[in-house]
């Protein structure tokens, strides 16, 4: 900086301090009344420091709080940074930390945050330089004040004025930031909604639409991401058309593909003149990203090479990953791979020539098709190549425009639900049609991909907002009630706690449910997957033939809760042909040989393909044909490339009642097992554990850290703060305002108990009804108070070397032994109205007859029994014989062969009960092998174990001694215990108390491997 430039910009500053001194001594005054002020400023600069650029500053729109930036910087008439400013006498430090600072810095790349006479500058969210023209103090003064770091200010100016957005060549690092703008534009949203006035009211009323129309369901938070991504993507989608050619805000819409006039309306309205005001910066703003952005090199390769991602897809499934993960993961919304979706389309194309008679299969004109659940249309596109590509290798590539005319866009149909994928998929088709196969459409014409909920079939409500939506409602309609599908192709979403629960789709799931009303809990076959596959059989059925394939979760294969929709798909298609791709990183899935098994997607599901198929004239035998495949993910890619439904090596299946397993049984152990009794036979009353949705909230360590959090809850704070301050969040079936009511001057207090959280880790429980999400209070009941022991066990094992049961006299979480504990108390109390309950055995009459009839003797002690069920459990030999079953239902319980076996096995039962209730005589004693030898802050920051030492260290100076290894390992349902327990008080110091407790607790592990190893010598 010459000194002509400083003194010039040293008069400038005079005279912009003096404005601001003026504003400042007459008090009263507000942000906004600055802000004349500032705008001078940055003109004043730019015109006499950078004269030949052209630099306009505008103060955007301030009508609401909901995270609009004060001032905006173009430069040659492209965005080249933000100002927000603060009143002169705030404290710059703070706000940088504030919330709204944190999300303009993750959003905007070049940004000035200032009080008027401090100004820093952030470059991608970090603070790269500031200067102070005066002390905020200097105010308070009777004259104007001098301006000071003059240079400080020129420099960093310059650094602002210099930033040019940067040119992004990659879809991930496209998907990347856009995921940050749309972030910030979910969060504009939001607040435009809470303010409720007229600004908000279009808002509202598109919300109002989707939720009648198309997701009952339909939050406002949800609304806002769907909004907000619409925008986003629609903005992307029209860059990706417009290739090279600039977009705007008056144009983008005209660029959407497809001619489908929902799209077009939905995009014109969302960024077009109904845009909420405080949007339209945000939208110039990405505008101005995507038109830096190197569309071309991103989509050049668009026809991906095997075993590479489509580009477009690869930025959908990076951006979702990126702004919400766990929405992601709900959605079911994954990205599936060509290889498997190659596997499918080709099997169906040629099962439709050889079974079907279809000889140029699925460009066979008529041949409809659809795809229910079609995301961004990965399955039609493959299959509309694969029709088209049987056109050319037949030499009949002239009849390629023809076919998709008559054909791909008559016959093919798709139905997606989310906004993104619809506006996605469009894209997709649209450029593969247009720019693979050179179709042009004509002006009417659109693919036949409708906007709809697949699983509804109620009429569509007449809507002026949006009457294109309730065209599309209709259209999908008729599909669905008139035309006769031949194939269902897809990957259906994968979502247990459905929200799709229309009186239509569950009508269908009745068959499906049929078979085991009786069971407690049927929640599984509510799973998305299942009911779309009910959907599917139902249209193939419709049509009276035809073929589904998809790929779905694994879990209805062996599922016992899914016998019923095994023998309803035995009952319609001919033939099954299921290919197991395993992957399942839940249930610890490993090759055969041991080896490392990969699942195709990134997800922890086990998945497989199942192909059905149902012919015209039905088979006199139905066929059930089953494959494996194992190992690395590039490995089974390899694989579904090479082959198809007619190479694959099949093991044909002869599936028989009561489960009907599409896996492979050892049926003559199934029936040893099935002889043997169930748990849920032998107890009267049993359920699954307490369900809290709040763990950090009313379970803790101490008595007193809960009554802490209790004291927040029941307090005078505003619901909205108690919400922040515990982190309480608002369910489907719990709200925190009505809850806190319900519990206004209860004693809660006095409601705090002890709680069997995890193996050998009992925590305490605020066990109210009305913090405590689901209970089980019918059947902890029995153990509350009670000095009464309880069985804890799984319905079906997450690992096979895992499986385990588990002893408690507290009321149990859900998650205590692994994902789904299932408790049965010994005794129960069946007359609640009497101050002295006489206990009663929880013992079914028919197990205690047949045990009699075992034994020969009238009186068996029930707690002896109780530890002889205990004893067999621990087996490692019946664990390892019936391992098969154990992972698909609960235990079953052998009766004892002679009184001998069985009182010895009975006492060795004890001795576990015993050892893992810690009251065991030889715990009293003191291990001089196991100690703790070091002193220190005694908190837990990082475990590891030294096999040679046999020290389990958590923090760098501190450790166990005496840990073997087997200890160290071993196992209880889900959890390595010696290492769970430290790891769930990582950030914690540990109590006297604990050290203590965990030096028994490993000394009881030893023990009960012991015990283990002498109840296999009786077993």
């Amino acid at each position: 900086m010459n000194k002509p430039e400083k003194a010039k910009l040293q008069k400038i500053l005079t005279t912009y301090l003096k404005e601001i001194h003026e504003i400042y001594a007459e008090g009263n005054f507000r942000e906004e009344s600055f802000y004349s002020c500032l705008e001078k400023l940055f003109e004043d600069f730019s015109q006499f420091f950078l004269s030949k650029e052209g630099v306009k500053v505008r103060i955007l729109p301030k009508k609401t709080e909901v995270g609009i930036p004060d001032f905006l910087i173009r430069k040659n008439g492209e965005i080249i940074g933000h100002i927000e400013a603060k009143t002169p006498d705030s404290n710059l430090h703070d706000v940088e930390e504030s919330e709204q600072l944190k999300k303009y810095r993750d959003a905007l790349p070049n940004l000035i945050l200032t009080n008027f006479l401090e100004f820093r500058l952030y470059r991608d969210g970090a603070l790269i330089d500031k200067a102070e023209v005066c002390s905020p103090i200097a105010l308070h003064g009777l004259k104007p004040p001098v301006p000071e770091d003059v240079e400080a200010l020129f420099g960093l100016l310059i650094v602002f004025y210099s930033f040019s957005t940067p040119e992004i060549k990659s879809a991930s690092e496209l998907a990347t930031t856009l995921a940050d703008k749309t972030k910030f534009s979910q969060h504009i949203l939001r607040g435009v909604l809470e303010r409720k006035d007229k600004d908000s009211i279009p808002l509202e009323s598109f919300y109002e639409v989707f939720r009648k129309t198309l997701i009952g369901s339909l939050t406002e938070e949800r609304f806002v991401d769907l909004y907000a991504q619409t925008i986003t993507y629609g903005l992307f989608a029209a860059k990706i058309m417009a290739g090279k050619e600039g977009i705007n805000k008056e144009n983008a819409w005209n660029f959407i593909p497809g001619n489908v006039p929902l799209l077009s309306h939905i995009f014109h309205t969302f960024v077009g003149p109904d845009t909420p005001e405080a949007m339209n910066w945000i939208i110039n703003d990405t505008l101005n990203m995507l038109n830096k952005t190197d569309i071309v090199a991103i989509t050049k390769a668009k026809e991906a090479t095997y075993g590479t991602r489509d580009p477009i897809i690869h930025f959908y499934d990076t951006f979702l990953g990126e702004y919400n993960p766990d929405e992601r993961a709900k959605l079911g919304v994954y990205y599936t791979p060509p290889e498997v979706v190659d596997y499918i389309v080709k099997s169906i194309h040629k099962l439709l020539k050889e079974q079907f008679g279809k000889e140029k299969g699925l460009a066979e004109e008529g041949l409809k098709l659809l795809d229910p659940a079609a995301g961004t249309l990965t399955f039609i596109i493959r299959a509309l190549g694969r029709a088209l590509l049987e056109l050319e290798d037949n030499r009949l590539g002239g009849m390629i425009p023809l076919n998709i005319k008559n054909h791909i866009l008559s016959d093919f149909y798709a139905f997606e639900i989310q906004v993104v994928p619809y506006i996605i998929g469009h894209l997709r088709v649209a450029m593969s049609l247009e720019k693979v196969w050179d179709y042009e459409f004509e002006k009417d014409e659109r693919f036949q991909f409708y906007l709809t909920n697949t699983l509804e079939m109620k009429e569509p409500e007449q809507e002026l907002l949006l009457p294109q939506l309730t065209e599309e409602g209709q259209e999908a309609k008729k599909v669905k009630e008139q035309v006769p599908i031949l194939v269902v192709l897809g990957n259906p979403p994968y979502s247990v706690s459905s929200e799709n629960k229309s009186e239509f789709i569950e009508k269908l799931m009745e068959d499906y449910k049929r078979e085991v009303k009786e069971e407690r809990n049927i929640q599984p076959l509510s799973d998305d997957y299942i009911k779309f596959i009910r959907f599917a059989h139902w249209k193939i059925n419709q049509t009276g033939k035809g073929i589904v394939g998809f790929i779905s979760n694994n879990s209805y294969l062996s599922g016992v809760i899914h016998r019923g929709m095994r023998k309803e798909l035995l009952e319609t298609f001919d033939e099954i042909y299921i290919l197991n791709l395993h992957g399942s990183s839940r249930i610890g899935e490993k090759t055969p040989e041991g080896g490392k098994d990969e699942n195709v997607f990134d997800i922890q599901q086990g998945v497989a393909i199942a192909i059905y198929v149902k012919s015209e004239k039905p088979f006199k035998e139905k066929r059930l044909y089953y494959a494996d495949l194992w190992g690395l993910r590039n490995d089974k890619y390899k694989y579904l490339r090479r082959i198809d439904v007619m190479s694959t090596d099949w093991q044909e299946l002869e599936p028989v009642a009561p489960y009907y397993f599409f896996v492979p049984k050892d049926f003559a152990l199934q029936e040893e097992y099935d002889k043997f009794w169930k748990v849920t036979d032998i107890f009267k009353e049993w359920s699954s554990g307490v369900n809290t949705h709040r763990d950090h909230f009313v379970v803790g360590f101490t008595k007193e850290e809960i009554i802490g959090r209790l004291k927040v809850f029941t307090g005078d704070l505003p619901d909205d703060e108690v919400s922040k301050v515990l982190n309480l969040k608002d369910t489907g079936t719990w709200k925190l305002k009505e809850e806190r009511e319900k519990v206004k001057g209860k004693k809660l207090e006095e409601k705090i108990y002890p709680y069997a959280y995890r193996p050998f880790d009992n925590r305490l429980i605020c066990y109210e009804p009305h913090i405590v999400e689901r209970d089980r209070m019918n059947l902890m009941k029995h153990v509350l108070n009670k000095d009464n022991l309880v069985l804890a066990t799984v319905r079906k094992i997450p690992k096979t070397e895992d499986f385990s049961s588990f002893y408690c006299h507290f009321i149990g979480d859900r998650h205590f032994i692994s994902d789904g504990t299932y408790f049965f108390p010994l005794y129960f109390y069946p007359d609640k109205s009497k101050e002295k309950q006489k206990s009663t055995p929880n013992f079914t009459d028919e197990f205690l007859q047949a045990v009699k009839e075992v034994l020969g003797t009238e009186s068996t002690p029930e707690e002896i029994f109780f530890y002889y069920i205990y004893a067999v459990l621990y087996s490692p030999t019946y664990r390892k014989r019936y391992e098969e079953f154990l992972k698909v239902d609960f235990p079953r319980i052998p009766l004892p062969s002679d009184t001998e076996k069985f009182k010895k096995l009975s006492e060795l039962g004890k001795e576990l009960v015993e050892l893992h209730l810690l009251k065991h005589p030889a715990l009293q004693e003191r291990d001089r092998e196991i100690g703790f030898p070091k002193w220190g802050s005694n908190k837990v920051e990082k475990m590891k174990y030294d096999e040679k030492t046999k020290r389990v260290y958590f923090n760098k100076e501190q450790y166990f001694e005496g840990i073997s290894k087997e200890v160290w390992e071993y196992q209880i349902g889900g959890y390595q215990v010696a290492e769970k327990y430290l790891k769930d008080r990582k950030k914690r110091e540990l109590s006297w108390g604990e050290i203590e407790h965990y030096m028994r607790v490993a000394k009881t592990i030893e023990r009960t491997i012991e015990v283990q190893r002498r109840i296999e010598t009786v077993f």
